[in-house]
């Protein structure tokens, strides 16, 4: 009940933003804060329930905002009907990228899942279809109002993330937690330990589809740049000091590592400087994440 109130109060926290200021950069910034939050969220089923390093999650990210921008820009369809291809085409890229990698642990699969994050990024940068470097512009917006397009984020985030917290309390999340744990003894247990980290793999691309939509509908355009490793990075550390497996944690890591070089950007050339600081005193201090998780499983 506690994780419930606290959702309420920040989703409540997230709707009087724009009451406070509505200006549009500030816009611009909240509207970004939470696309970031929806990625944390997907990047927390892999990393945080799974125990999947993924550093190339950013490909996902960039397959659902390709797709739509595609679709949306050649076939003239609106963003909204682009979705459900989007669904389908995440699905298939969790499989294809998941598939032969997810029998490789721990470094291996690190590096194995940067690889396929650069292999999106450079195919992108390559082919026609993505508009090569130059990428694709005009894409249609959901709503022309900053200010809907703003609440109408927060509510496919909340859902999201409230799907996400409800995955990891469900039997397939405590299967995660296992394989987690000792991914031989959760074999040994009869858990089909491959199958289910394909479908931890599968939903973490889903979620970085559907963000990859609303960030192609907030700026109406993108390009290679924007799917960078340093992008899967930033994920990866707001996962990791909110606290990995904690919806809560990853939910407020994400607005810290979405929002604090922001707020520092009156220091100019030494924001980032001092930005680096602060995370490495934040991870000194709470080692294990600004609000860790919390087992609920019975000892019996």
């Amino acid at each position: 009940m506690g994780n419930n109130r606290v959702g309420l109060a920040g989703l409540l926290i997230a709707l009087a933003a724009p009451f406070v200021n509505a200006s549009p950069y500030a816009l611009a910034v909240m509207t970004s804060t939470v696309i970031f939050v929806m990625l944390a969220a997907g990047l927390n089923i892999v990393v945080g329930y799974c125990g999947l390093l993924d550093l190339g999650y950013v490909a996902f990210f960039a397959v659902g905002a390709y797709t739509s921008g595609v679709l949306a820009t050649r076939l003239e369809l609106p963003l909204v009907a682009t979705v459900p291809v989007v669904l389908v085409v995440t699905v298939i890229a969790g499989i294809v990228i998941g598939a032969p990698t997810l029998r490789l642990r721990s470094d291996y699969l690190a590096i194995v899942t940067l690889g396929f994050g650069e292999i999106i990024r450079i195919a992108a940068n390559n082919l026609d279809i993505t508009g090569g470097p130059s990428g694709i512009y005009g894409i249609p917006p959901l709503t022309t109002s900053p200010v809907v397009f703003y609440y109408l984020t927060v509510a496919v985030v909340a859902l999201a993330v409230l799907g996400a917290a409800r995955l990891g309390r469900s039997r397939l999340g405590r299967a995660w937690r296992f394989v987690r744990e000792d991914e031989d003894a959760a074999e040994a247990m009869g858990v089909h330990t491959y199958r289910i980290k394909l479908a931890a793999y599968i939903a973490g691309a889903v979620w970085g589809g559907l963000a990859g939509v609303l960030f192609a509908s907030q700026l109406s355009a993108i390009s290679p740049n924007s799917f960078t490793f340093l992008q899967s990075a930033l994920v990866l550390m707001a996962v990791v000091l909110g606290g990995m497996g904690s919806v809560p944690g990853v939910v407020v890591g994400a607005i810290v590592i979405s929002l604090l070089p922001e707020i520092l950007r009156d220091l100019a050339d030494y924001r980032f400087f001092l930005f680096g600081v602060l995370l490495i005193v934040f991870m000194l201090a709470r080692p294990q994440g600004l609000w860790p998780a919390r087992s609920k499983e019975p000892l019996t």
